[in-house]
């Protein structure tokens, strides 16, 4: 193998690692959230108010983001994002023995950010790391390791938070206090096992650092102003688009794990002393809520990977308006399937969700930046901007939850779902507008 071929394999396999790493972290605050709202004694809104404090670092650091890459370059604003996140880490440790639900909040902030300069650093990075014309699967790679990280994340992390202490002090009969103290222990272990997971990315970006630098794209010192996108309607349609995507996305999964082990949907098969098997294949074991966590992430995250790849394949004949129609109808049709229905139906009703949200990112935000008359940097910077979703939109969610009405809660991401087969229809018949060759983007 060339020299300079075997070295940007190297550096874009460090960056894939990256891909991975922010997929595992996003997704492992998702059974972080039942943990919290048991050990704090909190309302849905109250609990749902960590991934408004790391999602709302999108709207906050995405722009200093691309100008910390513009003044550093790229492996070191990367290191400095990861070195955020360590501290965010160790955080964690500091909020549970002062037993501060605040403080968690700031840790999660402060991961938000430094994920959200990473994402800003590593996207174009995996697509400029070997030939232009293998472009496209390099993103693609890099996107399936970062759906397996958020397969991975919500499973592994529901396995340490959501067993044992508070979730088994009444099958056991143990004491309150220490069932408390013993799963903010949980929560340390597992943000220090994330935080030692960083320092190793670290090291191997380092050691990577000069083969990364060697074959990453020049960084230029023009930007579009976001500004310039507000001009746009169809930049201002993909924002909403990505908004009530990510919110509905992220709601779903923020309030799955609560709600299947709710008694009206699958709390008795959850109980089962045997386990809980699905599809004759998995057989989660665990404590409910552990099981429920296991789930959502070998179910509806699983789904969203799988679909991911199947949706690659069927872009490839079926125009990506159709299928994001397509997909966006059915699951909001889901979604009011699961206000309706009770018991397991409801259940795996909410968990094949994740199946249908598989394509729609990426398909949003190409589709709008073909349509934008702003620039592709300009619509790009408002588009990344409209990921805050993910930290208002659950709050809607989890006020309906607060009142009682948990199954009714999927309406919200129901209406989000149908506001995007709007945007999938109405953009079939709008012109394209060449701007040349689009930035790739990963989620």
């Amino acid at each position: 193998m060339p020299t300079s071929n075997r070295g940007s394999l190297i550096a874009f396999i460090s960056v894939t690692t990256l891909f991975f790493a922010w997929g595992f972290i996003t997704n492992l605050i998702d059974p972080l959230i039942p943990a919290v709202k048991e050990i704090f004694s909190l309302s849905y809104t109250e609990a749902f108010l960590t991934q408004f404090a790391f999602f709302i670092a999108y709207g906050i650091f995405s722009l200093p983001g691309g100008a910390l890459v513009q003044r550093t370059g790229y492996t070191r604003a990367i290191q400095i994002s990861l070195a955020a996140m360590v501290i965010a880490c160790l955080v964690f440790p500091a909020a549970t023995h002062l037993r501060l639900y605040e403080l968690v909040l700031v840790a999660l902030f402060i991961l938000g950010g430094g994920i959200t300069v990473l994402q800003v650093a590593a996207n174009p990075l995996s697509a400029a790391l070997g030939s232009r014309s293998g472009a496209h699967a390099r993103l693609v790679l890099s996107q399936a390791f970062n759906s397996l990280g958020t397969v991975l994340g919500p499973y592994l992390g529901s396995a340490v938070m959501l067993s044992g202490g508070v979730f088994a002090v009444a099958a056991a009969g143990a004491d309150v206090e220490a069932a408390r103290a013993a799963s903010l222990k949980k929560i340390d272990t597992s943000f220090l096992m994330v935080a030692g997971m960083i320092v190793a990315l670290m090291l191997f970006v380092w050691w990577a650092s000069r083969r990364i630098n060697e074959h990453a794209p020049p960084v230029t010192a023009e930007r579009g102003s976001v500004f310039d996108a507000l001009k746009s309607k169809w930049a201002l349609f993909g924002a909403l688009g990505i908004f009530v995507y990510v919110g509905a996305e992220v709601s779903i999964a923020s309030i799955m794990i609560n709600f299947l082990t709710q008694p009206e949907v699958m709390l008795a098969d959850l109980k089962n002393p045997e386990g809980t098997r699905v599809l004759g294949i998995f057989n989660f074991e665990g404590e409910p809520a552990e099981r429920a966590g296991k789930m959502l992430g070998w179910l509806y995250w699983f789904g969203a990977m799988v679909g991911r790849f199947a949706g690659s394949l069927l872009l490839t004949r079926i125009k990506a308006p159709v299928l994001l129609s397509v997909f966006a109808f059915v699951a909001g049709l889901l979604c009011l399937g699961v206000w309706q229905a009770s018991g397991p139906t409801a259940g795996y009703m909410a968990l094949s969700v994740g199946l249908f949200n598989s394509i729609m990112f990426p398909a949003i935000f190409t589709i709008t930046l073909e349509r934008s008359t702003a620039s592709t940097a300009s619509t790009s910077g408002l588009l990344c901007l409209a990921i805050v979703g993910g930290a208002l939109l659950p709050q809607a969610v989890a006020r309906v939850a607060d009142a009682g009405y948990l199954h009714a809660a999927y309406i919200v991401p129901a209406i989000a779902y149908f506001v995007i087969v709007a945007f999938a229809a109405s953009s079939s018949k709008a012109p394209i507008v060449s701007h040349g060759e689009a930035p790739a983007t990963a989620h």
